[in-house]
């Protein structure tokens, strides 16, 4: 039995009927001429997310993705270390001093998975230190997607993969050009690394790494031209947080700071989140909040699945690809 046809006959109810509803819809979407942007929070790449992923940007079902810088470079990371990756299944009953015997090992957890410091983020620093260096050199800048763009596509990566490299949805990305938002960037390892190397002088100009506001621009002129009524935007968010946050706030900039009325809303919308509904929460708030905002319209098709989007999405990402 494919794996769409066990989920159509067994998940039927609750959090599982939304899930079935949320992959229907956003085929009805694509399939209508619409656009779908994805957002990544939490740790999805590190939760290879990029098995399923990558599939989807090969077959053209994602159009644009925002992401956290975690997300951006832990995906880089999977796929030049993954042999040296520890898992930790019994990650709840560690001891402090177990913890602090993974710090010495330079091994960072997340949850029950292990990066390894030397083997992916010190040998992704080395290679990227230099497209840094060279662009601040030339006086130029770039966004920090389009450095990834870069050594991912230079081939200077190819003797260290470790995993399949269609595996590796920001390496399908690259191979597309497509866009990219990454917001708060600053707040990942390789910014902490970048704003290391200014201050110590090896970059000079800190404006070398666009910024967050930059991408604002880039997403704005972007939606203007691709969101029409004939093909609209959808957004497909993965967890909460800034990666879904922010680019959703581009609509409603249009209209109301930019005066493009003729923007149309975002033409669906689904959130996966086990953040569930809550007062004053955002990534809790149900998708009817949003119209208040400007972002959805009352007719938008809206769903939200209150479920571990580590499990949820792949499955969702099966019925698209119809497997």
């Amino acid at each position: 039995m494919k794996i769409t046809e066990f989920l159509k006959h067994n998940y039927r109810h609750f959090n599982a009927a939304a899930l079935i509803d949320a992959a229907e819809g956003y085929k009805t979407h694509l399939d209508e001429g619409g656009k779908m942007m994805v957002t990544l929070a939490g740790a999805m790449s590190t939760a290879e997310l990029g098995i399923s992923l990558a599939e989807m940007i090969r077959q053209d079902k994602v159009q644009i993705i925002s992401c956290t810088g975690a997300n951006l470079e832990e995906d880089v990371f999977n796929l030049v270390a993954h042999d040296y990756y520890e898992r930790v299944p019994n990650y709840r009953e560690l001891t402090p001093e177990q913890e602090q015997d993974l710090l010495e090992r330079h091994m960072n957890r997340v949850t029950d998975t292990c990066i390894p410091e030397m083997e992916a983020m010190r040998r992704i620093e080395n290679v990227i230190l230099e497209e840094w260096v060279k662009a601040d050199q030339n006086g130029e800048a770039f966004f920090p997607h389009e450095f990834f763009y870069k050594i991912l596509l230079s081939g200077k990566l190819d003797a260290s993969f470790q995993i399949d490299p269609k595996n590796s949805w920001l390496l399908e990305a690259a191979k597309k050009n497509l866009p990219i938002i990454v917001p708060g960037w600053e707040d990942s390892t390789l910014g902490n690394m970048f704003a290391g190397h200014v201050i110590s002088g090896d970059v000079k100009n800190v404006h070398t790494v666009r910024t967050g506001i930059e991408y604002m621009m880039f997403l704005a002129e972007w939606y203007t031209v691709n969101a029409t009524e004939e093909s609209k935007v959808g957004f497909f968010q993965i967890g909460g947080g800034i990666a879904g946050d922010f680019p959703i706030c581009v609509v409603p900039m249009l209209h109301q700071d930019l005066q493009r009325t003729n923007v149309p809303l975002w033409g669906y919308f689904c959130q996966i989140s086990d953040s569930t509904t809550s007062y004053g929460s955002y990534s809790g708030a149900v998708p009817n909040e949003k119209i208040t905002w400007g972002k959805l319209g009352m007719k938008t098709p809206k769903y939200i699945i209150e479920s571990d989007a580590t499990i949820v999405a792949p499955l969702i990402f099966a019925i698209i690809l119809d497997q």
